[in-house]
């Protein structure tokens, strides 16, 4: 005789995306679990880039640090898309404004206008936030990295730190003007912009001890374009002072000195050669891996090395023990990986 235990019957419950489907028929920003946010408003900051407002339904935590972000999703032509901003601000009504430089697809869809425009977002993420007390602290921006910044400066204004020094390079003055009445308000806040089509100033040594004489002394916090980032980089570690530099990428990360290694994804048992970060040598060879930002913000890609040797290609650290979390997007192998995916 077959007996059946009544502990082994589990039924099956509606799923959530059924709900949201018929949620979204009464009120497109319901969810049971998404956050889903309604862009509201646009205000254009130069020719190439806009402050794009978002009000998000009640599942959105008002609660951030500046210098966060989210990840936005948006769908486009029947396929969603993933891309991260920096949040210049969050309104005491709770509406969440990103600082957006109109390039890409993902970007210049959401610069556009749209009528009842519906996208999906991450709670505020990352970690490139101001430390605590009221030590000063220098930053250093250029393009659509003074997003970031921009709200660092104001919660380092806000929180009281002793100096607070900006160094901002760019082709329009985004933010110019109210940076500028910061610094009357503020006589702590120390500014300096370079519009670079009318100076040929570039970032170097030379430059940053005329500014900020006791730079290798606090904390610098750093978000721009790939040559400025790679030209403070190299400054810092010329002087051993990686260590004092925050730094925030909005582009993907390329090793010049990238070489050929092979990996192996072991549940799924897929083996490719990796020539660049991990994320993208596995796309090249067919594979999905999970992502987000591709910039190693989200965390979205992190997954375990069970072995290899991989280099952060963020901070530089060199990651040789075995069984410890990574970010894909980020990592580099330097010697054959085994990655558990």
């Amino acid at each position: 005789m077959t007996t059946y235990s009544v502990a082994a019957y589990q039924p099956q419950w509606i799923k959530s995306d059924f709900i949201d489907f018929l949620l979204e028929k009464f009120n497109p920003l319901l969810s049971i679990h998404k956050i889903k946010a309604e862009v509201v408003g646009y205000k254009q900051l130069s020719e190439d880039m806009y402050q794009v407002h978002l009000q998000p339904n009640t599942k959105f935590n008002k609660v951030w640090q500046a210098g966060q972000s989210v990840l936005v999703t948006v769908q486009i032509a029947g396929v969603f898309h993933q891309r991260s901003y920096s949040i210049v601000d969050i309104t005491a009504q709770g509406q969440v404004i990103l600082g957006i430089k109109a390039q890409g697809q993902v970007s210049n869809f959401l610069t556009q206008p749209h009528q009842n425009l519906i996208v999906e977002l991450s709670q505020a993420q990352g970690d490139f936030v101001l430390h605590q007390g009221t030590a000063p602290a220098l930053m250093l921006a250029s393009g659509s990295g003074i997003t970031a910044i921009y709200a660092l400066v104001q919660q380092a204004l806000q929180q009281d730190l002793n100096s607070v020094y900006l160094l901002y390079f760019n082709r329009h003055p985004v933010y110019h003007a109210e940076l500028q009445a910061l610094a009357a308000q503020y006589p702590q806040f120390h500014y300096r912009f370079i519009n670079t089509t009318q100076q040929k100033q570039h970032f170097d040594e030379s430059l940053l001890n005329a500014f900020c004489s006791d730079w290798q002394n606090i904390q610098t916090y750093l978000c721009g374009a790939p040559a400025l980032m790679q030209s403070v980089q190299n400054v810092y570690a010329a002087h051993q002072q990686l260590d004092r530099l925050n730094r925030e990428h909005f582009q993907s990360i390329i090793d010049e000195d990238a070489t050929e290694q092979p990996i192996t994804f072991r549940r799924s048992q897929h083996d490719f050669i990796a020539t660049q970060n991990l994320l993208i040598s596995a796309e090249q060879a067919g594979l999905k891996p999970s992502h987000g930002c591709r910039m190693g913000i989200c965390n979205t890609c992190t997954c375990t090395k069970i072995s290899g040797v991989t280099k952060n290609l963020v901070t530089g650290e060199i990651e040789s023990e075995d069984n410890r979390p990574i970010k894909l997007c980020i990592s580099q192998a330097l010697s054959p990986v085994v990655i558990d995916l």
